[in-house]
């Protein structure tokens, strides 16, 4: 379980200090818009008070959205203290863990969630942006899903 929590710490650490670099140090928060390596990688301001893409936006589910983001952190945590796993279990519960904490703190302090990464490519011009706890969401959301399940864990109550 150390696994869990170290990498929740790293992505929450590293969530929070690249919002505070880039939104508060770069002041991104006023410029709204900054290239860094265009169109591939641009600092765009967007302030999310939904889920993903903006779903939810238009009315205040902040309280609601936090009492999920935990609710669902601490039934990660107690899942796989149970169920047990192998390495990537628990680097994919950390990721999972660190990114949704990184959210709920954006939401406490702002109402909002801080995104700020735009990513297009090849002609397509992505109109969403995301930040480092939304890739610790997704990913460890996904690590989930193919790291678990029938005969991939070491948990304590699994008998043969």
């Amino acid at each position: 379980m150390r696994t869990v929590y170290w990498t929740a710490f790293w992505v929450f650490l590293l969530d929070q200090a690249t919002k505070w670099i880039v939104v508060h140090g770069m002041d991104l928060v006023d410029r709204m818009v900054i290239d860094v390596i265009p169109p591939f990688l641009v600092f765009r301001m967007a302030w999310n008070r939904g889920v993903n893409f903006g779903l939810l936006s238009d009315f205040d589910a902040r309280w609601i959205l936090i009492g999920v983001a935990l609710a669902v952190s601490a039934f990660v945590l107690v899942w796989v203290s149970r169920e047990g796993g192998n390495r990537w279990t628990y680097l994919s519960a950390g990721l999972l863990v660190g990114g949704a904490l990184g959210n709920v703190v954006d939401r406490v302090l702002y109402g909002a969630v801080a995104d700020f990464i735009n990513m297009s490519c090849c002609g397509i011009a992505n109109p969403y942006a995301f930040n480092i706890a939304d890739i610790g969401v997704f990913v460890g959301a996904l690590g989930l899903v193919f790291f678990t399940g029938r005969g991939s864990g070491t948990g304590r109550g699994k008998t043969a």
